[in-house]
């Protein structure tokens, strides 16, 4: 039986819905799960005020930490947690005291061999979107099994599986497995429609 997601996991992107904002949350890589001991980066991507935004997050372990306050490197408005652990996973923001907080994305970090690589924000309806299971120790084009909300969707030889022209049913859970290596965990992949002009 599959383990249930954390209550963060599934309902961590409404935690600080929605607030206007002017600034977003970037991560490079561009992942939302990471493996333990990789580096990442989150940068609040500013407009032209100087609004001093600083990147958040709430953990299992801790809630509504700055940046520079126990966990992270903090250099203006770029936070770099140089060695991830899997405590380190949680929900991530940007805010500032004039302007507020802008809404929050997943990340996790995982002690094991496998993980997802999927879009960190919301997809545009109609967008192709290309998912990827990745092994830590060995090349990333292995065979591999993927889910959405515990159901298997199909195997793909080289590890990488496109979505065509999604659409809101493809709104969900996705998760893969590499026979032999293991199973990733789970990761939301949102779907937004098309801004009309």
């Amino acid at each position: 039986m599959e383990e249930a997601a954390p209550l963060w996991q599934l309902l961590g992107i409404l935690v600080l819905c929605c607030r206007a904002s002017q600034a977003g949350l970037t991560v490079s890589p561009s992942r939302s799960q990471f493996f333990e001991g990789h580096s990442v980066s989150l940068s609040c991507e500013e407009d032209s005020s100087s609004a001093g935004w600083t990147v958040w997050r709430n953990t299992t372990r801790e809630n509504r930490t700055q940046c520079g306050d126990g966990w992270g490197t903090r250099n203006g408005s770029t936070c770099n947690i140089t060695y991830a652990n899997p405590l380190d996973s949680g929900v991530y923001w940007c805010s500032s005291s004039r302007e507020g907080a802008a809404s929050g994305i997943n990340l996790t970090i995982t002690g094991g061999s496998v993980i997802l690589q999927s879009p960190v924000l919301p997809v545009m309806e109609g967008d192709d979107v290309t998912l990827s299971c990745l092994t830590k120790t060995t090349p990333s084009n292995l065979p591999a099994a993927f889910y959405k909300d515990g159901s298997l969707i199909r195997t793909e030889s080289k590890g990488n599986m496109t979505l065509h022209h999604v659409n809101r049913s493809d709104e969900g859970l996705y998760r893969c497995n590499i026979r032999g290596h293991g199973e990733s965990n789970s990761s939301w992949i949102s779907v937004k429609g098309q801004q009309l002009h």
